[in-house]
């Protein structure tokens, strides 16, 4: 009986033992949860850790250029939207024979109107016999390679950056998520007529 209280009295004293070195280990940044000021705080990894006022300065710099660019980013994904958007409608132009040229239509007390619906194929000056017609873009557009590949490499690289955003606020370093938010701020300010949403 005594044997087994001893042993067990043991066993509790080296869990608590490794407890408390694994506790000693820790990084002192991964235990605390609420924003304090520093100017050696790492960030990515152990070795970017600032070591006089202007490297942290640089830092919180380089986290401005940041957010700067993942607001560009959004900004150019919404500029090649629109640009996907209308190759895709120029795409669903289609020619059909016509019975009537654009000269008999223009004589025809009516013309005008025709000429304004429909419009004019020319080769070398020559008019021809047809006209264009427009085919409705479905709510979701096909897939094709030299869209959705950039699309998605696009994507990727926003998220990447958020990601990198969201590692720097997660430090808990006010500096950091200051900076962060300046460059959101400036990089809206900059771009964010771009990324607004314009319906087509």
């Amino acid at each position: 009986m005594t044997t087994t209280a001893t042993a067990a009295a043991a066993t509790m004293d080296m869990s608590s033992g490794h407890s408390h070195g694994a506790m000693d280990t820790m990084p002192a940044s991964a235990m605390i949860m609420s924003f304090f000021t520093s100017t050696g705080t790492p960030l990515y990894s152990s070795s970017w850790a600032p070591a006089t006022v202007g490297q942290y300065a640089g830092t919180c710099i380089f986290l401005i250029v940041l957010g700067i660019v993942y607001r560009c980013l959004f900004a150019a994904k919404q500029l090649l939207e629109r640009r996907w958007h209308d190759r895709a409608v120029r795409r669903r132009y289609v020619v059909v024979a016509d019975k009537m040229s654009a000269a008999e239509r223009a004589a025809s007390p009516d013309g005008d109107e025709l000429h304004a619906k429909n419009a004019v194929l020319t080769t070398h000056g020559v008019q021809e016999h047809v006209k264009v017609l427009h085919d409705d873009l479905g709510e979701v557009q096909p897939w094709r390679f030299s869209t959705d590949l950039p699309r998605a490499a696009l994507v990727t690289v926003i998220v990447g950056v958020g990601y990198l955003l969201m590692l720097a606020v997660m430090t808990m370093n006010v500096g950091y998520f200051m900076s962060v938010l300046a460059g959101a701020f400036v990089g809206d300010l900059a771009v964010g007529r771009y990324a607004a949403v314009v319906p087509h």
